[in-house]
């Protein structure tokens, strides 16, 4: 079976140590990349130095709350570009609100 790509938006140091890990334990081959703000994620995606040779992530994991772009920017840039929207992205976000 191939890896899938994964990009990880997140600024969290312990939410990316979480998702490391979970997809560890997951059978799924894949390849994660991290980014750590908006401003990186739609860098990665575009392929904008330093990001020239990322690869097309099969799946976008998106936390909401993010330094310099926030994540619902990101996801709004995502769906209205024509080449991005095909990838699919989960939203994760924590937050003190029930």
């Amino acid at each position: 079976m191939e890896a899938i790509d994964i990009l990880l938006v997140e600024d969290n140091p312990g939410d990316i140590r979480l998702t490391q890990e979970a997809l560890k334990e997951s059978k799924m081959r894949n390849r994660l990349n991290i980014v750590y703000d908006g401003v990186e994620a739609m860098d990665f995606l575009r392929r904008k130095a330093p990001y020239e040779n990322s690869p097309r992530p099969d799946i976008i994991l998106l936390d909401l709350n993010l330094p310099r772009k926030d994540g619902r920017t990101v996801l709004e840039e995502i769906k209205a570009d024509a080449d991005l929207r095909r990838i699919p992205v989960v939203i994760l976000t924590t937050s003190d609100d029930e």
